[in-house]
């Protein structure tokens, strides 16, 4: 029996344009998954069409949700002081998610972010995959497990090729990373500095691999 999730899951049809304000004007109405529903509203992608480097992470959080931009909250913070210490100015390269509406499910007064899971990701992915033929950045860095898997297919681990320079379907050269969220949930100030500082290294090796002609 299908559940309301999968009741809900398409693939979404973004239109036939050059224009990347013309796409994010049309994902302003997607409704290809059941996540438009409890969202604020559709946070696509952020960025200069000409960005030798997207970054994509799993999906906005509640920062985002509530303000209608990519990585605007504390992952976000850490990632542009990340990307700063490895040479990347942020507003040259472009940022989205793979999934474009917040999971989330109420826990007291809070909003709790929840994965997306295959459905809804697959409903999502037309509108990555115009972005991505849009931009034509030289490097795709993948921030995070569902990002990664989103591009490399479920088997892929990002503790397995993290920091290498890849081929994929959807990018010619593409670098899987961690999450910068994940650097939040680090149990101690001294495992959060050390995994910072490979995060650091993982975008600095993106730097490199984006100015390759």
């Amino acid at each position: 029996m299908a559940t309301g999730t999968e009741e809900y899951a398409r693939p979404a049809q973004p239109p036939d344009t050059s224009s990347l304000a013309g796409l994010r004007d049309a994902a302003r109405e997607c409704k290809a998954c059941h996540l438009y529903k409890r969202a604020t509203q559709t946070v696509f992608g952020e960025g200069p069409k000409d960005a030798a480097i997207m970054l994509v992470g799993e999906q906005p959080g509640d920062y985002e949700d509530q303000e209608g931009k990519p990585f605007v909250g504390p992952a976000g913070k850490i990632m542009d002081q990340a990307l700063e210490e490895a040479g990347i100015d942020r507003k040259e390269v472009y940022v989205t998610n793979a999934v474009k509406h917040f999971k989330w499910e109420p826990r007291g007064k809070r909003r709790i972010h929840q994965k997306p899971n295959s459905r809804e990701i697959a409903a999502c992915r037309p509108w990555l995959e115009a972005e991505l033929r849009l931009v034509k950045p030289k490097l795709l860095v993948c921030l995070g497990a569902t990002a990664a898997q989103t591009v490399f297919g479920p088997s892929f681990r990002v503790t397995r090729e993290r920091g290498k320079v890849l081929s994929s379907k959807l990018a010619p050269r593409t670098l899987a990373t961690v999450h910068p969220s994940s650097l939040l949930r680090q149990p101690d100030e001294e495992s959060r500095q050390r995994e910072y500082k490979r995060f650091v290294v993982d975008l600095r090796a993106a730097r490199r691999a984006a100015s390759k002609e």
